[in-house]
């Protein structure tokens, strides 16, 4: 499906075609979202719901002849229970808050939340104050980008666990134009072209250092590490399998080996070498034209490009796709880079796979090597794994820098009696060859998702973010929601159709070894409100009203190997959980295993991003994106669309003069002890 492209400024209340219904947008970000809602994957023989089905019957048939007694006779024991009360020292001990919704936010008792950084705050010595009416480019490159997303705490100086002063590096997802430019021409409304220059400029990602003070966290100003990286101006490295192929060559760069800037990246991951790895998601947005007789239209059909939601290539050959046929296929991947260096040249590493990559959680295997974790965030896609060919040099830093060019990407199959299967794409086996259009490995990375489907991946309900806990084995994976997944295609991972709460799901790995090619999974929750008994979902009965939540997102494991976990509910907020997005606890192991608790709420039309935590617990950094944005129309007292000049809040600032800005909150314990007891 294509559409016209969007001009810079969003039209507010836009319609598309829902077969269900008409729905109407209140910004540009909610009707890009539901683009993703479409599935491009078109082979949905055997989905993940399909499995999680068959796997609850033969439970179901297996309890039956047992005894009941054998499984439980509780729903949530079939899903989820396990014996033993749990390590008390990972117990969750604060008071949860209230679910509601309004303009600013809440953090649990006894903790104390920040606000570190926002949108436009200067970042290097010589950078402007943010004006809202007298934005430029050049400005916005010296400032602190739009949309902060993955927040991640390295520490000063490098090797060490100092968790009063290091660095922070956050990316910046996208731009809400409507709510970053005043409409009116004569309050410094700029040119169309200096808009889309802006935005890119906005995007991409920021390293800034910061130091705990005695009384609160503070950036510090003039930092020889400040660093912002962009859309525009960032010139990065291409490596790994699709270096230099054919497909990634075009008119700038006809050695396909150099690309200006990173897109849309969303959340991410951290090395065990200190570096900074960056996830590209939904890339395809930022391209216009036509496929009309397009040399990649397979491929880019697969990945929903054009996706025709921003201008750019209005003014940017190489967002237009008939005028620059290959640069759409140098976005997608994997960017890693040192914030330890800022002159460093940061590198996009194609032998981990194209596709719209929510994070990158790594692992130190058994065996040295190092295990990457990525879910690709649309409907119907796959959740992936990256296997390093090398081990981790654990104490040269440098041996580690091309690590990331060799080693294995697979795909997960489940099967519907709790085992799953890793696919490893390889060219040349299982089909991967010229026969289906791979004439190499480039081609496969380059492609990743045809590639998986033709290994017979199983289609998941938009999985998101993926985070393994070092300490057992286990590996938590977030699936947001499918709403277009139809009751004939249920299946064991996802169980629901017209699914709009998502589940948790976690993979056991065989002796710890995130290496092997098999693992087992259960279901931990199913989201939603337990107390409807038409959403279906399954939570540890202590689970409070306020303890369940819906659209898992962004998640973390902190340093005492507990399970925070984000929401992002987007517009449908209203309908999936009657409050605002924020971040639970979600207990993971013992009596109390799938129990929720809410810890930080966001205010109205925000989402949560980004969970990070100092190495000592005691310090959580939490992005909060797009505030006053999603869903206001729904907000109680304001009812319509937000922009600029009429926003539904003005968090974080609550300045007449100033939009709600897009912000990064430090939250901290009054009596100095760790996050959450």
């Amino acid at each position: 499906m294509s559409f016209a492209p969007l001009a810079p400024f969003a039209v507010n209340n836009r319609k598309t075609h829902n077969p269900e219904q008409e729905t109407e947008y209140s910004s540009r970000a909610e009707y890009l979202d539901a683009l993703e809602d479409i599935a491009t994957n078109p082979d949905l023989d055997e989905t993940f719901g399909d499995v999680l089905q068959r796997r609850l019957s033969r439970r179901a048939a297996i309890a039956r002849i047992l005894g009941a007694g054998t499984l439980g006779t509780a729903p949530f024991s079939a899903f989820a229970g396990r014996s033993g009360g749990g390590d008390p020292r990972r117990a969750f001990r604060f008071t949860e808050i209230a679910r509601g919704v309004d303009r600013t936010h809440h953090a649990a008792p006894g903790h104390r939340a920040e606000i570190l950084i926002r949108w436009g705050d200067p970042m290097v010595a010589d950078a402007p104050d943010f004006d809202p009416y007298k934005q430029s480019a050049t400005a916005q490159l010296l400032q602190f980008g739009y949309n902060n997303d993955f927040t991640v705490y390295v520490p000063l100086p490098y090797g060490s666990d100092n968790s009063e002063h290091g660095l922070l590096c956050v990316n910046h997802e996208y731009t809400d134009a409507e709510m970053m430019f005043p409409r009116s021409q004569e309050k410094g409304r700029p040119s169309t072209r200096e808009r889309i220059d802006i935005e890119m400029a906005c995007n991409g990602g920021s390293v800034v250092e910061v130091r705990k003070g005695a009384n609160s966290w503070k950036v510090v100003p003039g930092s020889r590490f400040a660093r912002r990286i962009s859309a525009s101006h960032t010139e990065m490295r291409i490596s790994g399998p699709a270096a230099g192929h054919p497909r990634m060559q075009t008119s700038a760069d006809p050695g396909g080996r150099r690309v200006i800037g990173t897109l849309n990246n969303c959340a991410g991951g951290i090395t065990p070498w200190g570096t900074w790895l960056m996830a590209e998601e939904n890339f395809n947005k930022y391209f216009i034209g036509s496929l009309r007789g397009h040399p990649e239209r397979q491929s880019f059909d697969r990945y929903g490009v054009p996706g025709n939601g921003f201008a750019w290539g209005k003014f940017h050959d190489r967002f237009h796709i008939e005028r620059e046929p290959h640069e759409a296929n140098r976005f997608g991947w994997i960017v890693e880079v040192d914030p330890y260096d800022p002159k460093s040249v940061p590198v996009k590493r194609t032998a981990m796979g194209r596709f719209k990559h929510e994070g990158a959680a790594t692992v130190v295997n058994g065996d040295g090597r190092l295990v990457v974790y990525s879910g690709d965030d649309q409907r119907f896609e796959f959740l992936y794994k990256f296997v390093s060919r090398d081990p981790v040099n654990p104490v040269d830093r440098s041996a580690n820098r091309d690590l990331l060019d060799n080693g294995t990407l697979f795909a997960a199959k489940f099967a519907d009696d709790g085992t799953l299967q890793w696919l490893p794409l390889l060219h040349g086996r299982n089909g991967l060859d010229r026969r289906n259009g791979f004439r190499d490995q480039g081609d496969v990375m380059i492609e990743a998702r045809r590639a998986a489907s033709l290994l017979g991946a199983t289609p998941m309900d938009r999985p998101e973010d993926v985070e393994p806990d070092p300490r057992n084995g286990r590996v938590y994976v977030m699936l947001t929601n499918n709403a277009r997944r139809r009751a004939d295609a249920i299946d064991g991972a996802n169980p629901r159709s017209h699914n709009l709460w998502g589940q948790v799901l976690e993979l056991i790995t065989p002796g710890n070894d995130h290496a092997a090619e098999n693992a087992r999974w259960e279901l931990l929750v199913k989201a939603g409100d337990p107390a409807d008994a038409e959403v279906g979902a399954v939570w540890n009965p202590a689970t409070s009203k306020n303890g369940w939540f819906a659209c898992p997102d962004n998640c973390a494991i902190d340093p005492f190997g507990r399970l925070w976990v984000c929401s992002d509910q987007g517009g449908n907020w209203r309908r999936t959980s009657g409050g605002a997005d924020g971040l639970w606890a979600l207990q993971t192991e013992g009596n109390a295993r799938g129990t929720g608790r809410m810890f930080f709420r966001a205010p109205v039309g925000a989402e949560m991003t980004g969970p990070s935590f100092t190495p000592d617990g005691r310090t959580l950094f939490l992005s909060v994106q797009h505030p006053g944005t999603a869903g206001t129309r729904h907000f109680p007292g304001f009812e319509r669309s937000s922009s600029f000049d009429d926003p539904a809040t003005r968090w974080p600032d609550f300045d007449p003069g100033l939009p709600p800005r897009p912000s990064v909150v430090a939250i901290t314990k009054d009596d100095g002890g760790r996050i959450g007891g």
